[in-house]
């Protein structure tokens, strides 16, 4: 019986290698700055669903200048990725990750509020700045739903059908 337990553990997290491989970055960059704005959008829906407006403020505060340097490194990415559509798609990122952030705090019902709004606490006790990133990082919080960096198109036809659109997964 254990044996089995073992082998459906391992077969379980072995299958969900390329979900995880699939949701990286090619550059660390990058991937820095999703899971920062993915955490500052955890933190917005918190504040706005369980009333932590006071600890929100006191977030982007002490964070500001790392927070507007990495709006500037997202700003960036989906200008290169994008063009001229790239405001219009980043709008669009981070709309989707407020609502299904939100809709994730919908599913969890009353739990919701004492769950996860302990993040306020641990993100506010950091001891410096440059510590956020790992902290973001470390909370895995982009959502399933929501496609990071997604693989550039090998042909040029390729990439002009998708130019402009956001793939979802």
């Amino acid at each position: 019986m254990r044996r089995l337990m073992s082998a459906a553990v391992a077969l379980t997290m072995l299958s969900a290698q390329p979900v995880l491989a699939e949701r990286q970055c090619a550059s660390l960059a990058d991937q820095s700055a999703f899971e920062v704005q993915a955490l500052r959008s955890e933190l917005m829906v918190l504040a706005t669903g369980c009333h932590n407006d006071a600890q929100y403020n006191a977030f982007i505060h002490r964070f500001q200048g790392d927070l507007q340097a990495n709006e500037r490194l997202i700003n960036a990415y989906f200008q290169h990725r994008y063009g001229r559509a790239g405001q219009t798609e980043h709008d669009r990122f981070v709309t989707e990750l407020a609502n299904a952030m939100s809709r994730q705090g919908s599913d969890m019902g009353g739990d919701f509020c004492p769950r996860n709004g302990l993040i306020f606490n641990e993100v506010l006790a950091l001891d410096s700045p440059t510590e956020l990133t790992d902290f973001a990082a470390g909370k895995n919080l982009v959502p399933a739903s929501i496609e990071i960096c997604a693989p550039v198109a090998s042909s040029s036809a390729s990439a002009r059908k998708t130019q402009g659109k956001v793939t979802k997964k």
